[in-house]
This record gives structure tokens, C-alpha cells and sequence, in this order.
């Protein structure tokens, strides 16, 4: 597949890195040609110096053959234009990146005008992802698949965790609980993990099941925490606005402090039912006015890495239940995570693991691919997959005790008319099946390519 990538900023260059690794044809477009350079020297691609809006650099890319142009400027408008002019080109189809809150609520109106397959909005991805967390605390990350019915959720095991020291197999028959924990971060090392395989604390795992099984697991290890409530936001950005917005419909009470009195104003007209204050929020006297101490929940949504992760560490010394972390650059994110913060989140990986699910789903389509759905977990070491089986194959009707998977394989749930199964040696996959697949490998197409 071709696809012609306009503009190397933050999200262009994680796609590109993404998508280059899967063994697309990726042709990156932009005007720095220094940043390009350096582009070519790391990855797999081929660069084109210009104006993405421009018809011959377009050309020059190899738009008119292209299967898909993705554009991602720093320009909603540039990203519209770029992905309209492409389409008259002869790409086959386009995908941009749309961040203003009052674009991105109309595009469904313009979609088939500017014939867009696609439009993404970074902020409003993210707030998505924070939104789920800060319903179901107890969890660091949480995706889901087959429409809701299967929930992979991320969780820390602390010192005063249950369920460290025991061998897998001895924890499902301990707890009855019909989940599968399928990878496990233990320091720099990634794991999939057998029946043998020992938890420590300090271990991130993944834990696939349904949401009511999974509830059951928190219980059952006295680690449940209740919705937050309260929470306090720093920052009042697009990020903020959009998880304000979803929150104070869920009845939850939110403050954002932001530094910027214009944005203030604006923030007090666009969310009347939530409390905003204007100050730094790195001043701990003001955090401590404003009532962090009561918060359930603190995210920190500045456009300063350091400026989050700073208040972050004192929402953890003031004992705050719930803190998420917004992290761009990916050194500092790995660091953020050794100093014990559970949930770091970024927009442009949010963007980029969006925009790769449906890359994946183009193939499908292209009749190349059964993959429905797609999650990088762990850094992007690991993915998760969703498979749906539409006829029979060599792998259907056997039980799985019989199926020889490559290493690093699991089949970690199977979904037959909506109900959830989580895979021993005497199931099978059959027709119609949705399976929940989680690899070390990058660039699953088919079922079949997880068997020796």
C-alpha cells in the first residue's frame, strides 16, 4: 500500500515511523529540509521538500497513485485543502487531521464535500482516552474492543498487591475470574506470559476480560476505586476543554486553573457548569487554595512535558487517588513511568494508533486483511489485535491445544454472539468469531500469520 504522509511535525513522524515498520510505501512531504534529512537517516521513507498544498509537489510525492494521503499540518484549513486537492489528484483516499473544536464538530457536514475517509482530532482522542480512566480509576489505560464487550485494561501492581508472587495458573484458580492476563511490562523487559510466569510488584500488566469480570478482579483484590468526583484540571487547553466538557456531563465536578486571562474568559463562556480559576498551576500555594487535597483526580494538560510531570509529582505527595500525565516526548514518557505514575498519556499517540487501526481496516476492506481493530500497548512493543473470522480456514473447528501459535502469540479472548470467551486448550475458533489477539510482532494482517 502507498501512502503519502503531509507534514513531518509530532504526528506525521510517529505515523511514519509506525506505518514505514509495517513495510508500507511511506512518502513524507514537508518544507524543512534539514527535518527530512534527519527523517531519511532514521527510517525507511521517501521525502519530497515543499508545499504540501501545492498540485506538483503533490505530484511529485506520487499522490495521484497514492492508496491513501494523510495530512497533518500544523493548519486544520492546510490539512482540509491538502487532502481535497489530493482527492482531485487521484489519491484513492484521505485522511486530516482537524483540531479546532469548532471544525471537528461540523466536518460530518463537509466530509463528503471535501471527500475526507477520515478526520481525526487529536484532543478530543485523548480527552476520550483521560475520560475513560477517570470513570474506572483503578485501571492506567483502558481500550476496548467488539464494540465495548472486551476491555483491555492496563493496571500497576504495588507492594501491597494480592495477587504478586503467584504463578498465573495458581491466580485464576485462586480468584475465579474469567480474565487473561496477557502482557506484563516488568522494567526495560515485555512479556507474554504463560501459566508459570510470577507477578512482582512494580509490574505493569494487561488484563483482557469484560468490564464486569474485570470489576470483579479489582474487588476481589481490594483494589476498586469509585469514579472520581472532583477533578482538577492544569491547563485549559483544547485537551481540557474537550475532557471538561465530556466530565461535567457525567455529573463530576471539574476546576481548571489556567495561566492565560483571555482563555479564561473564553473557558467560562464555553463550560458554564465548570469552576475556573486563573493562576499558574505550578504554584503549589495555589493548588493547595484551590483544594487539591480534595481532588479525586489531577491531569495535567499543559503544553510544558515538565511543567506536567512536576505537578504531577506533587498531586502524588499530596495523596491524590487518580493522576494522569500528559507526555509528548517519548524519552521523557518511559521516565515519567519509573517514577511511579500510572496513567501518561499523548495526543499524538492517540492520533497516530487511530489513524494505524484504520490503515489496517483499509486492507481489510482491500480484502488483504481480516483485522477490525488495532491498539499498540506497552510503548508500541506490543499490539493488540481484533480479528473477525469470515469463512472457514486450516484454523477453524480445532481446538487451540492443537494449533501450534508462533512465540509470542496469544489468543487472549474469543467474542461467539456476544458472548465472552476466555480461551483454554479445548476452544475453538469458529465462524463468525471475534478474536482478541495480542502479538510482539508488528503488522498483523490475518489470524493465520500467528500460526507456526
Amino acid at each position: 500500500m502507498d501512502i503519502v504522509i503531509i507534514g513531518d511535525g509530532k504526528v506525521g513522524h510517529k505515523l511514519a515511523m509506525q506505518l514505514s515498520g509495517e513495510s508500507y510505501n511511506v512518502t513524507l512531504i514537508d518544507q524543512c529540509e534539514k527535518k527530512l534529512a534527519d527523517t531519511v537517516n532514521e527510517m525507511d521513507v521517501s521525502c519530497v521538500v515543499g508545499d504540501g498544498a501545492s498540485a506538483e509537489i503533490q505530484k511529485k510525492a506520487d499522490v495521484p497513485g497514492a492508496d491513501l494521503v494523510i495530512a497533518c499540518t500544523s493548519t486544520d484549513e492546510m490539512n482540509m485543502f491538502c487532502c481535497l486537492l489530493a482527492r482531485r489528484l487521484g489519491a484513492k483516499q484521505t485522511i486530516a487531521r482537524v483540531r479546532n473544536p469548532v471544525y471537528s464538530e461540523q466536518i460530518h457536514l463537509l466530509k463528503e464535500d471535501l471527500k475526507l475517509s477520515m478526520a481525526v482530532n487529536p484532543e478530543l482522542a485523548l480527552a476520550g482516552e483521560i475520560s475513560r480512566v477517570l470513570i474506572f480509576p483503578s485501571a492506567a489505560k483502558i481500550e476496548t474492543f467488539v464494540k465495548g464487550r472486551v476491555e483491555l485494561v492496563e493496571v500497576m501492581l504495588t507492594e501491597k498487591s494480592v495477587i504478586k508472587g503467584i504463578p498465573l495458573s495458581g491466580l485464576y484458580k485462586k480468584y475465579q475470574i474469567k480474565m487473561l492476563i496477557c502482557a506484563v511490562q516488568r522494567g526495560s523487559k515485555v512479556y507474554i506470559p504463560d501459566g508459570s510466569f510470577v507477578l512482582e510488584a512494580g509490574d505493569k500488566i494487561n488484563i483482557a476480560a469484560s468490564h464486569k469480570e474485570i470489576e470483579k478482579f479489582f474487588r476481589l483484590t481490594n483494589s476498586m476505586r469509585n469514579q472520581a468526583k472532583n477533578v482538577m484540571i492544569c491547563g485549559g487547553g483544547r485537551v481540557a476543554y474537550y475532557l471538561a466538557r465530556q466530565l461535567v456531563t457525567l455529573g463530576m465536578q471539574v476546576k481548571i486553573v489556567e495561566q492565560n486571562e483571555a482563555r479564561c474568559t473564553e473557558l467560562c463562556d464555553l463550560l458554564p457548569k465548570a469552576t475556573i480559576i486563573h493562576g499558574n498551576a505550578t504554584n503549589h500555594e495555589l493548588l493547595e487554595e484551590e483544594g487539591i487535597s480534595k481532588a479525586d483526580a489531577f491531569v495535567t494538560l499543559t503544553g510544558m512535558d515538565e511543567e506536567n510531570i512536576i505537578m504531577s509529582m506533587y498531586a502524588k505527595m499530596r495523596n491524590v487517588p487518580k493522576i494522569v500525565t500528559k507526555v509528548n516526548d517519548e524519552g521523557l514518557e518511559s521516565m515519567v513511568e519509573e517514577l511511579g505514575m500510572e496513567s501518561v498519556v499523548s495526543a499524538k499517540n492517540v492520533t497516530a494508533n487511530a489513524i494505524t487501526g484504520y490503515v489496517r481496516a483499509m486492507k481489510n476492506s482491500m480484502g488483504s486483511s481480516n483485522v477490525e481493530t488495532v491498539y499498540k500497548l506497552i510503548g508500541g512493543r506490543i499490539e493488540a489485535l481484533e480479528f473477525l473470522i469470515r469463512e472457514k480456514t486450516r484454523y477453524t473447528g480445532v481446538p487451540l491445544k492443537d494449533l501450534t501459535l508462533k512465540e509470542n502469540h496469544l489468543v487472549a479472548a474469543i467474542v461467539r454472539k456476544n458472548q465472552i470467551i476466555i480461551p483454554g486448550g479445548d476452544d475453538t475458533l469458529e465462524v463468525g468469531d471475534s478474536v482478541i489477539v495480542v502479538s510482539m510482532a508488528q503488522g498483523l494482517e490475518d489470524l493465520k500469520d500467528i500460526l507456526r
